[in-house]
């Protein structure tokens, strides 16, 4: 084959190409409502994990503004609690579950073993 042959070979597969990406470019952007998923609609979403040895970790999930957490890894998986309702995620506050706090290293506030003093722990 002389170079005219690869030449033309190449433009008709370059051409080929580009009509496959804007069929796609087309289907995407004129679809019917439902055939295309939106990607921020996304109802599920791992909001916590946390290694509990090598093989397990506690995983926490929002389904649907409910909060279900699992053991998952190891012979089998576990709901340990489902049906939580879902907190809003205060900025200030950290995560929004006393679960997730704890896996960001928050501890409970201390009691004060003087109420009413000024903040200070005396002997």
């Amino acid at each position: 084959m002389d170079m005219d042959n690869y030449l033309r070979f190449m433009l008709a597969l370059v051409f080929v190409l580009g009509l496959l990406f804007a069929l796609a470019y087309v289907m995407k952007r004129f679809a019917a409502p439902g055939m295309v998923r939106n990607r921020s609609a996304k109802r599920i979403k791992v909001l916590e994990a946390l290694a509990v040895d090598p093989k397990r970790r506690l995983v926490l999930v929002r389904r649907d503004d409910v909060e279900h957490l699992l053991l998952v890894g190891g012979d089998s998986d576990l709901v340990v609690e489902g049906g939580i309702p879902a907190r809003e995620e205060d900025p200030d506050q950290g995560a929004g579950t006393p679960f997730a706090r704890m896996l960001k290293g928050a501890r409970p506030a201390a009691k004060d073993p003087n109420p009413g003093s000024d903040g200070e722990i005396r002997p």
